[in-house]
């Protein structure tokens, strides 16, 4: 009997599955079938419990400035003003830069503080929009 049960565990050990792959690119697909399979259906179980992330545009730019130029329609020019430091005399200036914003209310006025926010290309000088009026212009 013991010799019986010898035969049965050496066949057993064996015996190759048919499922078993017969060479080593087999085994190799397989594998990344069965990992494949896997992470599809980790993407559909996380997509069911997470809500989808928004379409972002990433961290867009927001500057602050002054209306000097509201006479175009649905444009205005903005100046903003900002501090760098002389490369040779080492002493802050004020520097100004004009930007042209998408005004598409025409609410904007000259003298209005606004933020202006990066955006595509609206035309051959717009990249920018007003996001918000900060202060109206005093005596307007």
């Amino acid at each position: 009997m013991a010799d019986e049960t010898k035969a049965e565990e050496t066949t057993a050990e064996t015996e190759v599955p048919e499922t078993a792959p017969e060479t080593a690119v087999e085994a190799e697909t397989a594998a990344e079938v069965e990992t494949a399979a896997e992470a599809q259906a980790e993407v559909e179980e996380s997509s069911e419990v997470a809500a989808p992330a928004p379409a972002g545009r990433g961290r867009l730019q927001m500057k602050a400035g002054v209306v000097v130029g509201a006479k175009m329609d649905k444009t205005v020019v903005v100046s903003v003003e900002k501090t760098v430091m002389h490369p040779l005399y080492r002493r802050y200036m004020k520097q100004t830069t004009k930007f042209y914003a998408h005004d598409g209310a025409n609410e904007c006025r000259e003298g209005d503080r606004v933020e202006i926010v990066s955006t595509r290309p609206l035309s051959r000088l717009k990249r920018w929009r007003v996001e918000r009026i900060v202060a109206r212009a005093e005596g307007s």
